[in-house]
């Protein structure tokens, strides 16, 4: 990093929090010159755009990444030399002082983005050799990542201080009260309904060296994949279906186009209508292509947007690296309970049929636990064919050699997915049509390509009821995604939509062997399926009003 581009990051990290900037403040002031100096020409304005992917790259923000969006949830429990604000959170024993409640990184990076959407346009009035086109798409980009990354704090916080404009001068006050949910959700919508026309299509045709450009910066179908997701939360079933439909249509065209490129695609085909990276390519008689493509490669035609971390050895995926496992060590910090693991060769698992290569390509029996795999594997290998037990599998794998996994948000799996709750929630005339799309999902895991191996969904099982489609849902995205940092908030928006935690709290107490009883009536409370205001931001900001779930606690301290 240049030194031109240093000072106007450190300028553009002053709020790296809105409450609690002032040691910022103190030793990082405002240096009018070098805003002068620095927005001059395009370059400028694309430098701080990178830099506000790299700020979702930071071990800060990717950590809280995989916390806030699954620690807490039914998919992980203890692993190994677990931290002890970790370990904390795991036992539902979640204070202002933990560690995890700071949210610091995520402000600094919506600072970043903020920054861009402020001085771009004075940079395109300036410099000739930066047209408006290109100036509008920056502002998109830097609009989505500030989305998302307000998408993470309310899902998290649930109510949070919102803004949008930029911290560049020492003389302003973010000493601001925390927005409603609702209101912050609604906001990023419209912002992100206002910009989506201007981002890049794609940024290298699909044969390029540079190709993962187009899943590893914002496009319009990253912005596309992130406003279904939003419409999912705001309950508006029809935009969310729209953004989806958008999504998976634009990935039908472009499996026309490799087709009529290359002639012939062995290890990509249609499930219905709907183009998939096959589990086993014709002609190969072992499966595990979808996961050495979709986790081991990363930015494979499934991919919508991720983080991209192969050249940038400067930040790592630590949150896989450490948490997860790595060359060294097979067990992470965390593991994967039992229940979702133990005995599917046998037959006698509950959520996953013995076919089903997800298990298998993202945990692995260590000891007596389970150890996770997934993106930790660069390849994977094992055969579906006759297994009675594990040894039939005849699996085999590569472990990555440094913490360059990417880190996925949107893929194929999560347009149908989302899809496929809100055909639920439209009512009993789209449940087929609901079912058709979560069995897509599931028939590639199965490796279920034609008539010679049956589906292991029966649509018959499910359409009789709203809840057995929503569970047959849960079930799905909890098999799809699990480690991949969603199923705590999968869980938060079902007891958001119930009204209550029944639901959450029966599904999340799974794991718990101790204290069970005292877990289940803790996570009863409404307001403690969210983290807590973090005690320090509470100091500075006097505006903030801390979770009632959390505001009588003897607040014990949690060290890093």
């Amino acid at each position: 990093m240049n030194d031109k581009l240093k000072h106007i990051i450190y300028a553009a990290c002053l709020a790296c929090t809105l409450t609690g900037c002032s040691d910022y403040l103190d030793i990082l002031p405002m240096n009018e010159v070098v805003l002068e100096n620095y927005w001059t020409e395009k370059g400028d304005v694309t430098s701080v755009v990178n830099s506000c992917y790299e700020s979702l790259e930071n071990s800060d923000c990717l950590t809280r990444m995989g916390v806030w969006g699954e620690l807490r949830s039914d998919n992980l429990r203890l692993g190994t030399n677990v931290p002890n604000e970790i370990n904390e959170i795991l036992k539902e024993n979640l204070l202002p002082s933990n560690p995890m409640c700071n949210w610091a990184r995520f402000y600094e990076a919506i600072n970043r983005c903020n920054t861009v959407c402020h001085y771009a346009p004075e940079v395109q009035a300036i410099d000739p050799n930066y047209t408006l086109e290109e100036m509008k798409a920056n502002i998109a980009e830097a609009t989505a990542i500030r989305a998302l990354c307000y998408f993470y704090l309310i899902r998290t916080f649930r109510d949070v201080p919102y803004t949008t404009q930029p911290s560049i001068d020492d003389a302003q006050t973010y000493v601001i009260p925390a927005t409603p949910f609702n209101a912050v959700l609604d906001s990023l919508i419209t912002d992100l309904e206002r910009v989506k026309g201007d981002a890049v299509r794609r940024y290298y045709t699909d044969d390029s060296p540079n190709a993962y450009q187009n899943s590893s910066k914002i496009t319009r179908w990253a912005i596309y994949a992130l406003l279904a997701d939003l419409y999912l939360w705001k309950g508006d079933w029809d935009n969310c279906i729209r953004y989806c439909d958008l999504v998976i249509d634009f990935k039908r065209e472009q499996y026309k186009e490799m087709l009529e490129r290359e002639g012939n695609i062995n290890d990509i085909a249609l499930f219905g209508d709907i183009p998939m990276i096959l589990e086993k390519p014709v002609g190969s008689t072992v499966c595990g292509n979808a996961y050495n493509e979709i986790f081991g490669a990363g930015n494979s035609f499934e991919s919508i947007f991720e983080l991209y971390f192969r050249t940038n050895q400067s930040q790592q995926n630590s949150w896989v690296n450490t948490y997860y496992g790595n060359n060294t060590n097979t067990m992470g910090r965390l593991s994967a309970p039992d229940f979702l693991c133990k005995d599917v060769a046998q037959g006698n698992n509950a959520v996953f049929k013995k076919t089903d290569g997800r298990v298998y390509e993202a945990s692995e029996l260590d000891n007596s636990r389970y150890a996770i795999t997934k993106y930790v594997r660069s390849s994977v290998s094992f055969s579906n064919q006759n297994i009675t037990k594990e040894a039939d599998l005849n699996l085999a794998s590569t472990r990555r050699s440094s913490g360059d996994a990417n880190w996925i948000f949107y893929r194929l799996s999560d347009m149908l997915l989302i899809k496929a709750e809100a055909e639920i929630q439209k009512g009993e005339d789209n449940y087929p049509a609901a079912f058709m799309l979560i069995n897509t999902v599931n028939k590639r895991a199965n490796d279920v390509t034609s008539s010679a191996r049956s589906d292991t969904l029966k649509m018959v099982d499910y359409i009789s009821s709203k809840a057995s489609m929503e569970e047959l849902l849960l079930e799905e995205r909890q098999r799809e995604f699990m480690f991949e940092g969603k199923r705590w908030f999968d869980l938060v928006r079902i007891a958001r939509r119930d009204g209550n935690n029944t639901r959450l709290v029966s599904l999340a107490s799974r794991k718990y062997i101790e204290n069970v009883n005292a877990i289940k009536i803790k996570l009863a409370d409404p307001n403690i399926i969210y983290f807590p205001y973090a005690k320090n931001e509470l100091k500075v900001n006097p505006l903030l009003v801390q979770n009632p779930a959390f505001g009588n606690e003897e607040d014990n301290e949690i060290t890093k």
